[in-house]
């Protein structure tokens, strides 16, 4: 899977959210995912890996993407984060 097709339906199922995506290892599987958006507010770590999850789908069987590696963050958090 290309990091382009993770981004993108991210960012088309969460409101609003930027997603960044890099492929760890090079073998289209095992991938690290930032995210942020402010529909992550009074959301905890679980609920807004749960969004996450739901906008991948069937992706994240196991089959399709192997490992997934998420940090969440609303714009605030992601601002003094820098």
């Amino acid at each position: 899977m290309e990091p382009s097709s993770i981004q993108e339906k991210i960012e088309s199922k969460i409101e609003g959210a930027k997603a960044q995506v890099r492929d760890y290892t090079g073998t289209g599987d095992h991938f690290e995912v930032l995210v942020i958006a402010a529909a992550f507010a009074e959301k905890s770590r679980v609920e807004r890996h749960q969004m996450v999850y739901a906008a991948l789908g069937s992706d994240v069987d196991g089959s399709t993407i192997h490992a997934l590696s998420l940090q969440t963050l609303t714009p605030e958090q992601a601002a003094n984060a820098g």
